[in-house]
């Protein structure tokens, strides 16, 4: 066997218990998934939009979707449709300060879409942009312009992310009213990239590869390619390298960027990436099954970007808690390393086999 394909059988070894873990986090009752399980056990936390659409991600990618029978497929239908407000069109969690952060707004719409359009129905109300509910930004290309510049870089996974989550207001418009927009989004993000490594904004090594996979995503949407994918690549092995990885996202966004940059790689590169990427998973894997976010426990408000402790940042949004933030697996980190694994056999050139722990009836 391949020393790479050997290494990356081994590392299969990371997701046992991993699957009895994920199917104790789904709700019947409600049709969605809990964050945590110190959601599950707490009064206070209920199944969010995030950790049901992520839930819905792993379901698909380890070849899972099947397992829900129609009446299942019902419920979690209801559960995104009962999220959406009749006023506005938005989809919103219970927590209050969720429509307050943009960002999490942002998301939980194309989340919620996303996940509506794979179990092949709709929103039951019409959509922002239709009852002209969207940002401000969204009444003329000068206004987003100008709301892109206004936008803080200093940390840049949350600048990043705040620039990205405008990406689906964009695709709500008709194509010849949204090619303003991506034009004036275009030129500001290459006037923002730096030359030399590829990256946006500031920040620590893993910050700004954090912040690079953001608009990554913005790049995606829109079928444009990511410029400097050389840089970019230089920028993310040195950070493999020297940096320490203390959050899932900052071993999940390098190998995302590398399935998306599309590059030939050295197999020694290769298999050194992989090698540090299953070494760092290792340490963000719990006893209860699941993996953390964080080195030191799972994050109980998972919106808000990784910082020192003290930093503050423009923007720091409010923290929005979906657990209590203990030493547990959570469905952010899981759906990360599900794609992680996936990610790696894509880039060695290997077959897309499913993980033989998920090959079993759950729900």
């Amino acid at each position: 066997m391949h020393s790479l394909e050997r290494l990356l059988v081994d590392g299969d070894e990371l997701f046992n218990g991993f699957f009895e873990w994920f199917a104790g986090q789904y709700d019947p009752g409600s049709g969605g998934f809990y964050y945590a399980r110190s959601s599950r056990t707490a009064e206070e936390f209920t199944p969010d939009i995030e950790s049901t659409a992520q839930a819905m991600n792993i379901m698909e990618r380890c070849g899972l979707q099947h397992s829900w029978t129609d009446s299942d497929k019902q419920q979690v239908i209801s559960f995104f449709q009962s999220k959406q407000d009749p006023r506005w069109g938005f989809f919103y969690d219970d927590h209050p300060l969720m429509r307050h952060d943009d960002v999490m707004v942002g998301r939980a719409l194309g989340y919620s879409l996303g996940a509506l359009r794979k179990l092949g129905t709709s929103p039951l109300y019409p959509l922002p942009v239709d009852r002209h509910a969207a940002p401000d930004y969204c009444r003329s290309p000068e206004a987003y312009a100008s709301w892109l510049r206004s936008v803080s870089l200093a940390n840049s996974w949350r600048g990043c992310d705040r620039l990205c989550n405008s990406a689906p207001h964009l695709q709500q418009m008709a194509p010849a009213e949204r090619g303003p927009y991506l034009t004036e989004a275009m030129s500001y993000f290459a006037e923002k990239q730096d030359a030399v490594t590829g990256l946006w904004g500031e920040g620590t090594p893993y910050v700004r590869i954090s912040g690079t996979f953001k608009l990554l995503t913005f790049y995606h949407r829109f079928h444009i390619p990511l410029p400097r994918p050389r840089e970019i690549y230089d920028s993310l092995l040195q950070a493999l390298r020297y940096e320490e990885a203390v959050d899932m996202c900052y071993i999940r966004n390098p190998i995302s960027l590398l399935s998306a940059m599309g590059l030939s790689l050295p197999a020694a590169e290769l298999y050194e990436i992989a090698d540090h990427t299953l070494q760092n998973m290792q340490r963000l894997k719990r006893e209860d099954g699941g993996f953390s976010r964080e080195l030191d426990h799972s994050p109980p408000a998972p919106n808000v970007a990784q910082v020192k402790p003290g930093e503050y940042y423009p923007d720091m949004p409010a923290a929005v808690p979906l657990g209590k933030g203990e030493v547990e697996g959570d469905m952010n980190a899981g759906t990360q390393a599900v794609l992680i694994r996936y990610s790696l056999r894509q880039l060695g050139g290997l077959a897309d086999t499913h993980l033989s722990q998920s090959q079993h009836k759950f729900f």
